[in-house]
This record gives structure tokens, sequence and C-alpha cells, in this order.
């Protein structure tokens, strides 16, 4: 498994950050790599993705939400991975954005990307146009408040 961390600072509320990261079907706008998400239910999303120039999808399980703290997931099928992204207050205007993806590089082309760290810069420009995204609009799109609570058993991330 490759792991990746990134954190960035935007100048919006958290509740603008956060509000804005549950609109999972508008992460082609910043997230390169990413053709399209459908957002099944409260819980569940089916990806396209491409990557190193082939084509991907594969079914997410979003493990553990709370509002303004964190969105967790788990991939179901397909491709192997798990992650979190965490909002933190810095000041009333300002909110601390974190992701961890942990994922399981397959073929050549992936596992020479991963040692480079390629995942590493892919993921920082995503953060880096959510951030201009988010700041030059200064508003979310939608947003969804719901609570899903990780599974007693410990299967979330």
């Amino acid at each position: 498994m490759t792991t990746v961390q990134k954190s960035i600072d935007v100048d919006v509320p958290i509740s603008v950050a956060y509000n804005q990261w549950t609109q999972f079907e508008e992460f082609p706008e910043f997230m390169n790599g990413v053709d399209s998400i459908s957002q099944i239910d409260d819980t569940h999303l089916h990806w396209n993705v491409s990557i190193g120039g082939a084509k991907r999808e594969f079914d997410a399980e979003i493990t553990e939400q709370h509002p303004d703290e964190r969105i967790a997931w788990k991939s179901v099928d397909g491709e192997t991975h798990a992650g979190v992204v965490t909002f933190h207050r810095i000041a009333d205007d300002s909110t601390r954005v974190s992701v961890e993806f942990d994922w399981k590089p397959e073929g050549i082309v992936e596992k020479a990307g991963s040692i480079l760290q390629v995942d590493d810069v892919q993921i920082a420009g995503d953060l880096k146009r959510f951030k201009d995204i988010i700041e030059a609009q200064g508003f979310e799109t939608g947003g969804w408040r719901g609570d899903v609570d990780r599974a007693p058993d410990g299967t979330g991330r």
C-alpha cells in the first residue's frame, strides 16, 4: 500500500469547505484523473477515473462522516484504496483541509509513479485547485450535513 498525506489552508469558514467537499459529483472540477463520480445514495459513490492512460471504474463507501470534522471512505470493489479528509478550524474564515489516502498501485506505470511520488504531487495539485475554486466562489455550491457513524467492528477508515 502507498500512503499520501497532504494538507492545505483555505480562506473560507470550516462549514463552507466541508459543505463543498460533500459535493462529490463536482470533484472532476478540481481532481485531475477523475472523469466522473455518481452518488448512488448517502454513503455510496461510483467513480470513473483515468490513471496513466488507463480508464478504471469502482465503487466506494463512505464509512464515517461528521459535519465540519471528517469524511472517511473505502473502496468496495475494483481499486484498492481508503482515505479520510479532515477539516480543522484555524480561524473564523480559515480552514485546514487534510487528506490521507491509502492505495494499492497496480501495473508498472502506477508502481513507478508511486515510487517517484507522482501521487503526492497529484494530491497537492488537487488540493490547490480546490482552494482556488472555493476561495474564488466564497461559498459552497451545496452541502450534506448528515452523520455516518463508523461501524462498531472498526471496518471504517
